[in-house]
Parts: structure tokens; C-alpha cells; sequence
């Protein structure tokens, strides 16, 4: 047992990081991940010679049932779905990979996919094991797994930026953006946007939110303008810079006293996806990086 332990403790963050990508979800990764312990402690690992490829499996299992069941959950969703937003602190070098790995924009492609072109795509191309260990997890031939991993992957690659900015221009475009939204400068703001800009705005049907995404540049200047003309002031009680799923971002606490996390894309020096979630279900796992003062908090 205690090896087992030790084996799955190793391997929690890979665990981890496979099922949020599957299920866009931090708090049901995190419970799948667990729920795969517990089969191990159970005795369903008895004479494993892989630990790691054996926790693949019954994670990727896992997370294709709870994905099934949770397609017809997000057609009825109130407004446009986004996935929980996962902070990163900003580090040398790492923004590339975060982006390939958990962007919205590809977290949103993976939502197009079918389940299983969903988790073969991810496990071949993402965490790169090979068809035979795809196979094996997913109980399909390595023929079937390299048709779906190819399927899902002209999908993918073609949701994702075709031109790379780098680090420091993406910053200063974000701290740009940031400044002008709130004040509900539109002279800047239609400056910074590409021309068929979209925000996406997620209120679960708990928030006020757009019902869908606003598209286009000159829109979404009228959607912030509208704001500040309809509330006063768009400050924040309190927000702080950060890295939300690889992009450039601000977690925020708004008037009503609740948090909101925004990230942006950003193709050829322009801002292309806005990202805004507030629906609170989806946020609660970022309460312990806001300060108590700052937030209204649920008795």
C-alpha cells in the first residue's frame, strides 16, 4: 500500500492535468483523480506491473463516462460555456506550453470533439503516448485511436493563433486592454481589438452575462460602453494580475462582491477572444488567492 501511495503521489499532477483537459473542470478532475485511488486502494491495481499507465486508464475512463453525461448538461447551459480557469503564475519560457496545453481556445475546440477524439487527441498529442498505450487505455485499436487523434486534430490546429506575439507585447497589450475596459474607452479598446473580436461571457445563469458571444469589434466597444453608462464605474473592489489557462488575465473582485477571472487572446498583435468568467460555481476553487476584505463570502 505504501507504494502504491508513493506511485500515485508521483503521478497526481499528470493525473491531474489530464482530466481538467478532458472535462474542463478543476473540482471534477480533481474528483476523478481521486476516485482512481481509491480503485487502486481498493485492490483493482492487484499485480500491476505500471502503475502510471494503469492510473491513465481508469482516469481516462473515468472522465469519458462523466463526459458523456455532461454533454447534454452543457446544451441546456444558460449562455456561452467556458471551462473553470486555471492561474499560473507568470514564468520564463513556460507561456507557449500553457497556451498549447490549456488555452480557452483550445479548450473550446477539445468541447467540439467528440469524447473519444477528445481523449485520444490529448493523450497521443498532448501527453504524448504512443497509439499502443492510447489504445490500451481507451479499449479501441491503435487504427481507431490514430483515426480519431487525427480527426480531432485538424480540429484543434485550426481554432489555434496562427502568429505567435511575444511575452512582453502580450502583456502590454493586456495592461492596455484592462485599463481601457474599465473605463469604457472605446477609442483604445477598438485600437486593440481584431476586427472580428469575440467575448465570451460566462454567468452560468447565476451572473449577469451575455446570453452569447458578442462578436465583432465595434460591438464589443458598444458592450462595455453600455456598461459604464448603465453602472457608473466598471472599477473593481479588488484584482491582481495573472496567468489564467496560459493567457494574459486579471482575477477581479466586482462590485457585487464577487470574483471574475478575464483572459485574452491574442493572434498577430491584435486581441482576438475575451474570456470572461463569473459564474461563482466555477470559481470557487480561486477563493484562497483573493483576500478575505475583498469578497462578499457565502455563510
Amino acid at each position: 500500500m505504501t507504494q502504491w501511495l508513493s506511485d500515485f503521489e508521483a503521478h497526481r499532477s499528470y493525473l491531474t492535468n489530464l482530466a481538467y483537459r478532458m472535462l474542463g473542470s478543476v473540482a471534477e478532475a480533481e474528483d476523478v483523480v481521486q476516485d482512481a485511488w481509491l480503485r487502486l486502494q481498493g485492490g483493482d491495481g492487484q499485480g500491476i506491473d505500471n502503475p502510471r499507465g494503469y492510473l491513465v486508464t481508469v482516469v481516462s475512463r473515468l472522465a469519458l463516462d462523466r463526459l458523456k453525461s455532461a454533454r447534454h448538461q452543457r446544451e441546456v447551459y444558460i449562455g456561452p460555456w467556458l471551462p473553470e480557469p486555471v492561474l499560473e503564475a507568470p514564468g520564463p519560457g513556460d507561456a507557449d506550453m500553457l497556451a498549447r496545453d490549456v488555452s480557452y481556445a483550445l479548450m473550446l475546440a477539445l468541447e467540439r470533439l467528440s469524447p473519444l477524439e477528445r481523449a485520444a487527441f490529448l493523450l497521443h498529442d498532448v501527453f504524448d503516448m504512443s497509439f499502443a498505450e492510447v489504445a490500451a487505455s481507451l479499449g479501441r485499436s491503435e487504427a481507431g485511436c490514430r483515426q480519431l487523434a487525427s480527426r480531432a486534430r485538424r480540429h484543434v490546429h485550426a481554432a489555434r493563433p496562427r502568429f505567435s506575439v511575444p511575452e512582453e507585447d502580450a502583456e502590454r497589450l493586456a495592461d492596455a486592454f484592462f485599463t481601457a475596459s474599465r473605463q469604457g474607452d472605446t477609442a483604445v479598446l477598438s485600437h486593440l481589438l481584431a476586427e472580428g473580436a469575440n467575448l465570451h461571457t460566462d454567468g452560468g445563469g447565476k451572473r449577469p452575462a451575455a446570453l452569447r458571444v458578442i462578436v465583432g469589434a465595434d460591438k464589443v466597444c458598444r458592450f462595455y460602453a453600455g456598461l459604464l453608462r448603465k453602472r457608473g464605474s466598471l472599477a473593481a473592489r479588488w484584482q491582481q494580475r495573472s496567468r489564467i489557462n496560459g493567457m494574459p488575465g486579471v482575477l477581479s473582485v466586482e462590485q457585487d462582491g464577487l470574483p471574475q477571472a478575464t483572459a485574452l487572446g491574442i493572434d498577430g498583435g491584435r486581441i482576438t477572444d475575451i474570456y470572461v468568467m463569473r459564474n461563482p460555481a466555477k470559481l470557487r476553487h480561486l477563493h484562497d488567492r483573493i483576500p478575505d476584505w475583498a469578497m462578499i463570502r457565502p455563510h
